[in-house]
């Protein structure tokens, strides 16, 4: 996969690019990151990317034309035309199931919005999608962009060691992930929970299963409202919560008030 970013700050992403599994996705070549600084396509003789906005107002916009040949001149080296995204409050809200939409594409163009926003135009000429990654304000675009990318690349086949990995994160089965543990089995008075100890595979997986569902209905319960669940799940989750049968998941879970 290949992403170009369209920022001022290219510097930003020296580091996150030479760390982890982002590093390792680009020496095994499933990843390709190219910062483009958008003053290189400023003609201006202070390579001005922003001026001020019509009509009045505070703080400055980022003009149309910068964008706009930077990214005429990406597609026109590669010959196809990638999905451009703007990373802005303005976008849907990034999750987990867009993630995996966005990582099976070969190739994305992220456009870093910064000051007060962009010329509007650029979103008519240029934009196919907006993301943010939550209601709150960030001075620039790049954050969201690394987010983005990082999100995106554990999600690529191969770059994980364990593919099961990425598939049991948190949110990647629509729960929060289950409580994990290594050595030492005893921690200031703490203990190690025996069923992992067992070795029994099935009762492992149920725990862990169980575990999931309980942490999620506890911290994020409006995920589940969403959800269909099983007959097992269910007796899980009320086993969990400590209410006897299944009379309570009758109704959606998001009737049952976590503590």
């Amino acid at each position: 996969m290949q992403v170009d970013v369209l920022t001022i700050f290219p510097a930003m992403f020296t580091g996150f690019l030479q760390t982890s599994i982002i590093k390792r996705a680009r020496e095994q070549g499933r990843l390709v990151v190219n910062p483009v600084d958008i003053r290189d396509y400023a003609r201006s003789k202070h390579r001005n990317i922003d001026d001020y906005p019509f009509g009045g107002g505070p703080g400055m916009v980022m003009m149309a034309e910068p964008l706009y040949l930077a990214v005429e001149e990406l597609i026109a080296a590669t010959g196809d035309r990638p999905p451009v995204i703007l990373m802005s409050p303005r976008g849907e809200v990034f999750n987990q199931a867009l993630a995996g939409e966005l990582a099976g594409r070969e190739h994305l163009i992220l456009i870093c919005g910064h000051y007060e926003g962009i010329d509007e135009r650029v979103r008519q000429l240029l934009v196919d999608r907006e993301i943010s990654i939550g209601d709150y304000v960030l001075t620039g675009g790049e954050l969201p962009a690394m987010v983005v990318i990082d999100a995106i690349t554990r999600l690529l086949p191969g770059v994980l060691g364990d593919p099961a990995g990425a598939r049991e994160d948190s949110f990647a089965m629509g729960l929060l992930e289950y409580p994990q543990y290594t050595r030492p089995r005893s921690f200031r008075g703490l203990e190690v929970p025996e069923v992992l100890l067992s070795g029994n595979h099935e009762q492992i997986r149920r725990w862990r299963r169980q575990q999931a569902l309980y942490q999620t209905w506890k911290q994020r319960p409006d995920l589940l409202a969403g959800m269909e669940l099983s007959p097992e799940d269910q007796r899980l989750l009320t086993e969990a919560i400590g209410q006897g049968g299944g009379e309570c998941l009758k109704r959606a879970p998001c009737d049952i008030a976590p503590p």
